[in-house]
Parts: C-alpha cells; structure tokens; sequence
C-alpha cells in the first residue's frame, strides 16, 4: 500500500489518486469539475458546502461535477468556519478554491493561513483573470476570458460573428485541465521535498496556451489572424461541416491525400476532375461541390456511406445522439450511475482505473462520515 494512502488494508484501489485527500472549498464552474476530475480517478474529495441556498440553480442531487465527492457544510462567516477549514486542510495533500483573488484570505482560508497548519500543502487557485494583473478583480465569465485571450476569435465562419463553444474552452479546457495538471505536478514536489505551494491557475492563461500551435504558424506564415481562412478553422472545404438533405451536419476531417482520395470517391466524386485542392484559390470552388453532393442525401445514408472507410467524415451528433453511439457504447466512454447517463472517468487506466463509487454530493450529507474518517472533531460543533 502507497505511503501516502488513508485507506485500509484489504480496501480495493478507487483509482490512481487512491488515498490522495483534496479539499474543495465550494464553487461553480471550472473548479468543481477539476475536483471531481480529482475524484474520479480515486481522490478522497470533500467539498466544503456554505449553509443556505445553493448558487446553482437546480437540484443538487443532478450536478453530476460533485460525483465521487463527500460534503460537509461550514460556515465560513462563523467563528469557528475558518478553524474548521484549516484543520480539514492540516489532514489534505491538496486544497482548491475559486474565489476572487483576496476572498480566501479574508475568510482565513487563504494559502498562508491553511499552509502555516499543513507547509506540504499544495493550495490550488481558480480564476478567470489570475492572481494579478489589471483585471484581476474584475468579474468576469468564459466567454469573456477566451475573448480576451484571443481563442474566440478563431471560432466560426469569417462573414459571421465568434461562435461560442458552450463553456467547453474556457471553463473546463483552458481552467479545470490546467488546475488539475498544476496541483498534481505540485503534489509531486511537495511528497519529494516536503514544501507546497500555491497554483495560480487562470482562464485567460490556459486558454491563451491553448493557442501555443497557432502561434508557431502564425511565425511561419501558414496561419492568417483571420477566422475562417485556414486549414483547421473551417476555412478549408476538406476541414468543415457541411448540411445535408434534412438539416443534419457531416463533419469532414480528410486532411491527409490519401484520406482525402477515399472522401471524394465517397461522395460519388472523381477526383481527377476536380481542382487542385492545395491552392486556396480552389477552396470556394471544391467547398460549393462538396456542399451541392451533401445536400443530395440525408445525415443518416451520408453516415451510412463513409461508415467504416477512412474517409475522416462522421456525422454531428448530439448529447443524447453521441450516448447511444456503438463505438462510445462499445468502449464504455458514456455510463449510467446512480440513476444519471453521464461520461465515465477518463483517462484509462490498466491497473488502478477510475471509478464512480458516489453520486452528486448533496451539500452537507457526509459531515459526520468525514468528521470520523479525516479525524476533524471541529465538524461535529459545525454539524451541531
């Protein structure tokens, strides 16, 4: 059994993290679901739940961002909250808010308060703007943090507006992912030398890292500042999506020439009639042929067509469309636990695979369990 794990001999392995403690002080958005990344593969996560209504609108027991996670509820106004806190933290490897910069120090839960009672701890931060800069205190949203990073400005077609990718690249791509990456690389210091730290992660900051490609081609001259010109922006017509009969979409991806060749002849196209496709100057030509043959056939005989080739093309689906798909359902990428369809845990892995051993953590359902099992007796006055 590892050094580090808080569970019992004989006790099965939840996941990688089996045995890692994280305290969640309660948020929404991109750090909830870079907690429950943490849960999912193993971590013993409590959630730090305020009394009172939730800031969510909806049912607790459907945030399927709180899986694998126990509860307590601490008033972090009271006198006694902020004690609490910090003697949940004192027993943590890692803790993880997503307050606005200096909010966490005047609650008493900020880095030097929770670290002065645990120095190994690795205390992670979730913003949209950082730690500092200009804009640092400034309220803000995804949409907002990738426009300013300059990711929303390579979205979408060139006589029209950005088009927003849901929260997708914001909060979770360019936040959570980038939390999660910083709190376990700062984990593996703070085992090694006994010293964490704190982790400054910021919206704007990962999704401008996000571009680090872009900024390469940009230097070379293979990509234009312009949305909707390039190989990857849906400005080539052998990269896009096109409507079919019904009002479906087929995605095309045939990038590569040979990938490209089996596309066209697919599509009930000769290849050697049509223009040289490495000359932009064709791209309008190539993208009018390839939307007058989808157009001739609906989404499902299109997916029917290329399904099984190496055409690179597949159809869009949506949420419920993409549950029920035989390669996801094949894999198991897509469960049902605890009464929800949702995404399983990923990343994969051979011998400690995550798992989904809880459902949505409903706000202070488990203070007493993690006051018994973390040894934190502060929780039972907040219970009381």
């Amino acid at each position: 059994m590892s050094p580090h794990s808080t569970n019992p001999p004989g006790r099965a392995v939840a996941g990688p993290l089996d045995g890692v403690r994280v305290v969640e002080l309660a948020g929404i958005g991109p750090g909830p679901f870079a907690a429950m990344l943490l849960a999912d593969l193993g971590a013993d996560v409590v959630r730090v739940d305020r009394p009172g209504p939730s800031p969510l609108v909806g049912d607790p027991a459907y945030d399927v961002t709180n899986r694998n996670k126990r509860s307590v509820l601490v008033d972090l106004k009271s006198p006694e909250g902020p004690l609490t806190v910090r003697a949940l933290a004192a027993r943590a490897e890692i803790l993880m808010e997503g307050y606005r910069p200096g909010v966490a120090e005047r609650l008493g839960v900020g880095p030097e308060a929770c670290m002065a009672a645990n120095p190994a701890l690795v205390y992670g931060r979730m913003t949209g703007w950082g730690q500092g800069g200009p804009l640092a205190a400034q309220a803000g949203h995804d949409i907002g943090y990738i426009a300013t990073a300059g990711a929303l400005s390579m979205i979408g077609t060139p006589d029209g507006p950005p088009a927003f990718p849901a929260n997708l690249l914001g909060d979770y791509a360019g936040g959570s992912l980038y939390l999660t990456t910083g709190v376990l690389a700062a984990l593996l210091t703070a085992r090694a030398t006994g010293r964490g730290q704190v982790v400054d992660a910021a919206i704007v900051d990962g999704a401008a890292h996000l571009t680090t490609m872009f900024w390469g081609m940009l230097a070379e001259g293979t990509w234009k500042d312009t949305r909707g010109s390039n190989l990857l922006d849906g400005g080539c017509p052998y990269y896009a999506v096109y409507g079919t009969a019904e009002g479906g979409w087929m995605a095309v991806g045939a990038l590569e020439p040979q990938f490209y060749t089996v596309f066209v002849s697919l599509l009930g196209l000769d290849g050697d009639q049509l223009p040289d496709r490495a000359d932009p100057r064709n791209w309008p030509e190539l993208r009018a042929t390839f939307t007058t043959r989808f157009k001739s056939a609906t989404r499902e005989e299109w997916t029917a067509v290329f399904e099984g080739s190496d055409a690179c093309v597949a159809p869009v689906l949506s949420l419920h469309e993409a549950a029920g798909h035989q390669h996801l359902a094949g894999r198991g990428t897509y469960t049902e636990a605890h009464g929800i369809t949702q995404p399983a845990p990923a990343p994969r892995f051979s011998d400690t695979p995550g798992t989904l051993r809880l459902p949505p953590a409903v706000p202070g359902a488990h203070t007493l369990d993690v006051a018994r099992d973390w040894d934190v007796p502060e929780l039972l006055k907040e219970h009381c």
